[in-house]
């Protein structure tokens, strides 16, 4: 089977389609083929050894979080799930984006009738960071809500999430996706110089918590605009928060089969709208990451094996 592979830290040269062995499931896993699997800013600074401390990679290393797929072999003692079915999940094991990955079955859950591979493969890593951010905030009605890099592939779905708890929501994004963000209830705001004037103004000086997913210098914002501290999330700038007192809630935070449940049945059901800015087949895994690094994408880019 083919599978993305790095032999060594670097840039996207170091990136890899290799011919590797099947895998083999063991107690609790299944075989999954792979129909998509998003790909994530992480992912970038893991392969440039950025993450060397927190997330070293073992070499050959593979990439991959999220996927969706169908079942075609099943291991000893899996529960829930047989040959043929269609799932939604994630693997620890950096190893999705291939045209096969082994899964535990307790990191599964079926695909929602309707969903869209691409949607139900770009799930985990976005949704449950946006969840978590969220959930860290914990916004309510009357709230104001300023979310950072608005129309990413977490900001998109973290503006979506706390508008349904009744916040109201400042998205900050490109002038070209301000129109999404009004389509969705949000409040758009351009980034840039004198974005703290700008969310004043429009927030009419009460901001109530405020959700990082850019980094950037966007903690110590939220800190100038009276958020307090326990209020703020950033999934980017750790050294901010540490400094600030802020929360760093994440995917981790999240990472359970339950809450990619709930996602994939809301997006089903057409009350989570996530963007796809495009898809590529695995064969062309440098061009797409390429263009996830240029940055300024709106929603999620998806591998097709």
């Amino acid at each position: 089977m083919k599978a993305v592979r790095f032999h060594e830290y670097g840039e996207l040269d170091v990136l890899r389609v290799e011919e590797v062995g099947r895998p083999v499931p063991g107690a609790g896993q299944v075989l999954v083929r792979v129909r998509a699997a998003g790909i994530q800013p992480g992912e970038v600074m893991i392969r440039r050894g950025a993450r060397h401390g927190r997330w070293p990679a073992r070499f050959p290393s593979g990439q991959g979080s999220d996927l969706a797929g169908v079942v075609v072999e099943a291991g000893p003692e899996v529960r829930g799930f047989a040959v043929g079915d269609e799932v939604v999940g994630f693997t620890h094991g950096r190893a999705s984006h291939a045209e096969l990955v082994v899964v535990e079955d307790v990191n599964l859950v079926p695909r929602p009738d309707g969903l869209a591979w691409e949607v139900a493969g770009s799930l985990y890593v976005a949704g449950t960071t946006a969840y978590a951010a969220v959930f860290a905030v914990d916004p309510g009605p009357g709230d104001t809500v300023v979310v950072s890099g608005a129309a990413g592939g977490v900001g998109s779905l973290a503006v979506q999430l706390a508008r349904r708890r009744g916040a109201v929501v400042v998205g900050l994004a490109s002038e070209s996706n301000h129109a999404w963000l009004e389509e969705h209830g949000v409040v758009p705001v351009a980034y840039g110089d004198g974005v703290g004037e700008r969310i004043r103004q429009v927030s009419g000086g009460k901001v109530d918590a405020f959700i990082d997913t850019f980094g950037a210098g966007y903690v110590d914002l939220a800190v100038e605009l009276g958020v307090r501290p326990e209020r703020i999330n950033t999934s980017r700038d750790w050294a901010a928060a540490a400094r600030v007192g802020a929360r760093t809630f994440g995917e981790g935070a999240a990472a359970s089969a339950v809450v990619v449940g709930e996602l994939a049945r809301l997006a089903a059901r057409g009350e989570l709208d996530v963007p796809i800015a495009r898809t590529y087949p695995l064969e062309r895994v440098r061009e797409a990451f390429a263009e996830l690094e240029r940055g300024h994408t709106h929603g999620k880019i998806v591998l097709v094996p």
